[in-house]
């Protein structure tokens, strides 16, 4: 999700009829139109007892509006979509929304600083954080099966733990708002970008900021851990991509300039060795064009058979991506660490404890793909 600023500046498109259709001219694309402007939605895995098909478990896409609604649909191939939730979220705008406890909760953040928990069968309030934070709820990530962070427009990165509802750690590690963040569960070490030009790791073990990256005239955006944990990506303001060797935060390893001039607002990792970008042009790099409004947010289905991206043109759309997974393979086997990584010399800083070092582990088009898929993308780690 681009910043506050971005945001504010728009104004919501008027109510319109709601309606959602398979459109197979464009590979099975799914569009779900909205009231008013999206800035955040959530795929679900099909694993709802409460809320599934007939024939099979049902497939969720939540998405948050700019008006503090949420709303839920229950979606299948070849089937007309449902509604299957309704709820007046919050007084403002809501900025992100997560599914827990195994999809019968959904958790949405907002600009008046609470976080609210909703059931997902009966729309009632499970709970409500109010002033969870001193600014904004900007961004929510699932960490384990009972926590979860929350990052402010104030810079602080909170975690929460879901039973107890209550903050179980507190990072006051960033001067501006939280652009993004994204979790590596075997170091138990979560990441943030923010506006401010840097990027935090906070270890969740030790309760204590690990470090924090030399500030980065580029704003970063997004940000996404890749090659099994060694690298770490960073979509920027300017379009510019940042990439930092894992263990090595302080300074990026490389930074790749070509890619786009448009503002990358959004990062998915379509496997370890290729990114899906998406960028303030509207486009879905290499797969898609959304619109000619900003990307926001992009996120897999739980089968990975779509690609759902939202913008500000009150869409949702799902993209039929399975012929591209299906090309993808595994590229990666085979190849050796010391084939792919950085040369990262005994000279540099080590930023990190013993355990951070990883084992190595309505306009939208298709546009033609002419066999490369995402392959562009590859380029990240051709030369390193």
């Amino acid at each position: 999700m681009v910043h506050l600023k971005s945001i504010a500046t728009l104004k919501p498109y008027r109510k319109s009829v709601y309606f959602f259709f398979l459109l197979s001219s464009v590979a099975g694309l799914l569009l779900l139109r909205l009231p008013f402007i999206v800035p955040c939605f959530h795929l679900l895995l099909p694993k709802i007892k409460q809320i599934k098909a007939k024939k099979n478990p049902a497939s969720l896409v939540a998405a948050g509006l700019i008006t503090g609604n949420l709303y839920v649909y229950r979606y299948a191939e070849d089937s007309e979509p449902q509604r299957v939730l309704k709820v007046r979220a919050h007084s403002e705008s809501c900025r992100a929304v997560r599914f827990i406890n195994e999809g019968r909760v959904i958790l949405t953040g907002s600009p008046d600083c609470s976080i609210l928990a909703t059931d997902i069968e009966t729309g009632s309030p499970v709970a409500r954080l109010e002033n969870s934070h001193e600014k904004a709820v900007n961004r929510l990530v699932n960490l384990t099966e009972t926590t979860i962070a929350s990052g402010g427009d104030e810079g602080h990165i909170k975690v929460w733990d879901t039973r107890q509802q209550t903050c179980c750690n507190s990072f006051k590690v960033h001067e501006e708002y939280i652009t993004d963040m994204t979790f590596e569960p075997d170091s138990m070490k979560l990441l943030g970008t923010s506006g401010d030009g840097t990027l935090s790791v906070c270890n969740l073990r030790s309760s204590k900021v690990q470090t924090q990256s030399e500030f980065s005239e580029d704003e970063p955006l997004s940000i996404v851990i890749m090659k099994n944990g060694r690298k770490v990506i960073c979509g920027t303001e300017s379009g510019t991509m940042l990439l930092y060797s894992w263990g090595f935060f302080k300074d990026c390893s490389d930074r790749f300039t070509g890619l786009s001039p448009n503002p990358v607002n959004a990062l998915l990792k379509l496997d370890e060795e290729r990114v899906i970008t998406g960028t303030e042009n509207g486009l879905i790099n290499q797969i898609a064009e959304h619109s000619e409004y900003p990307v926001e947010r992009l996120a897999f289905s739980h089968d990975r058979k779509y690609l759902g991206s939202i913008s500000h043109d009150s869409i949702l759309k799902m993209w039929d991506i399975d012929s591209l997974l299906q090309d993808t393979g595994k590229k990666a086997e085979g190849k050796s660490a010391a084939a792919d990584s950085d040369n990262d010399d005994d000279d540099m800083d080590m930023d990190m404890d013993k355990d951070d070092i990883l084992p190595k582990s309505s306009k939208g088009t298709k546009r033609k793909n002419n066999g490369a898929g995402l392959d562009t993308t590859s380029d990240f780690f051709a030369d390193l």
